[in-house]
């Protein structure tokens, strides 16, 4: 990601900076991999390790169900009702020791602001829209919209509207664009399927000089606490580096398309350690005078294969509607359903829309994928009935 500045700033790092009153603005370095990895450098108004209180919320660790028999599966998320916030409403469907995948159906506004120190989010609205107020100020976001947030981000949704569906992968481990995209020197370069103008930073810092308490919800270590402040969160004068919240549409992702049927790593979007996040997108189909345009059969025995339904505009699915997801699991074919290959030839473009989760590590699912699960999806690819 590249480097951004917001707000006011000293003219070097480390040097006096001070207020109108002639007090100092507390600097605060943000970094990550220690102090290797990319980093920003914030001014605040109060000191951020000031704390009038503190109080244990409990566990937030998914549960985790034992093995299941093998199966490819559907789980239809609009079956779940409207509750909670974006963070209280949260679902864990599946997850491993590299990632959680959470559902959500919105149905309540933020009260407090949220700090997850467990790891990186990536956050998926589907059909909502407004603004994330953050510690580096403020994100518009929109239907369609990938927010990514680095770990000790402290962040509020607001939505101009509700409820809204979202969905939220916290990755344990940084969360990036493919390194095959980018430079030696980080620049994405012409063959990526989005430039660095498509990624929206904050583009205001709203400053609150605000001497009054304040909640900040802290995830840590799979367990919540709720920090009272005495001042407002949101006091950053200032800031710089390359750590910072930002959203990507899936609307400006370009899709690569080619002569024959092109795999999935050419929808990839974003990585962590163990998955990879894709975006599928309407585009121009295989021109090949002969093309089979929905994929083929496919034997993902590394790797499990995880795709939420923006639309129900998949040629090779049927049964499929918006919200949808699909599990295709490590050791199971998957491919088109009966049918689907003969109908799909001489089409010549696609609307489909879709997000898609593949892993390393087998998903574990937890009793709220139960919940909402289609049970007869593994018979999809019978023939003859």
């Amino acid at each position: 990601m590249r480097y951004v500045a917001l707000g006011d700033l000293p003219k070097k790092h480390h040097i006096q900076f001070r207020k109108p009153d002639g007090g100092l603005y507390t600097e605060q370095l943000f970094s990550t991999a220690g102090f290797s990895g990319p980093m920003s450098t914030l001014y605040h108004i109060n000191l951020p390790t000031e704390v009038s209180s503190f109080e244990d919320m409990g566990s937030c660790a998914p549960e985790y169900l034992p093995d299941e028999p093998l199966r490819n599966r559907h789980l239809k998320t609009r079956r779940f009702k409207p509750e909670g916030d974006a963070i209280s409403g949260r679902k864990c469907l599946m997850g491993n020791s590299d990632l959680e995948w959470n559902q959500v159906t919105v149905a309540e506004q933020m009260q407090t602001y949220f700090k997850n120190t467990d790891g990186d989010e990536c956050l998926f609205i589907h059909d909502g829209s407004g603004v994330m107020e953050s510690m580096f100020g403020s994100v518009v976001f929109k239907p369609g919209d990938y927010l990514v947030v680095p770990r000790g981000t402290i962040y509020k949704l607001v939505f101009d509207s509700l409820p809204v569906q979202m969905l939220c992968v916290v990755s344990y481990g940084p969360i990036t664009t493919p390194k095959r995209y980018r430079n030696e020197y980080g620049q994405l370069m012409e063959h990526a399927p989005f430039k660095e103008r498509d990624f929206r930073p904050p583009s205001s810092l709203p400053v609150h000089d605000d001497r009054s308490d304040h909640k900040v919800l802290i995830r840590s270590r799979h367990r919540l606490t709720m920090y009272t402040h005495p001042y407002h969160p949101l006091d950053v004068v200032g800031w710089d580096g390359y750590v910072f919240p930002y959203a990507f549409s899936i609307h400006d992702f370009q899709p690569i398309t080619g002569k024959l049927h092109m795999p999935p790593p050419i929808h990839q979007t974003f990585i962590g350690n163990g998955f990879v996040v894709c975006s599928f997108c309407p585009r121009m189909l295989d021109y090949h005078p002969e093309a089979i345009v929905v994929p083929y059969v496919h034997s993902n025995v590394d790797s499990d294969e995880v795709l939420y339904y923006c639309n129900d505009k998949f040629g090779s699915r049927k049964g499929i509607e918006e919200g949808s997801i699909t599990i295709h699991p490590l050791g199971v074919p998957h491919g088109p359903q009966p049918g689907a290959v003969e109908a799909s030839i001489g089409a010549t473009r696609t609307e489909e829309l879709a997000v898609m989760v593949d892993t390393h590590r087998p998903f574990k699912l937890t009793k709220y994928a139960m919940e909402i699960e289609e049970p007869e999806y593994w018979k999809s690819w019978q023939t003859g009935k």
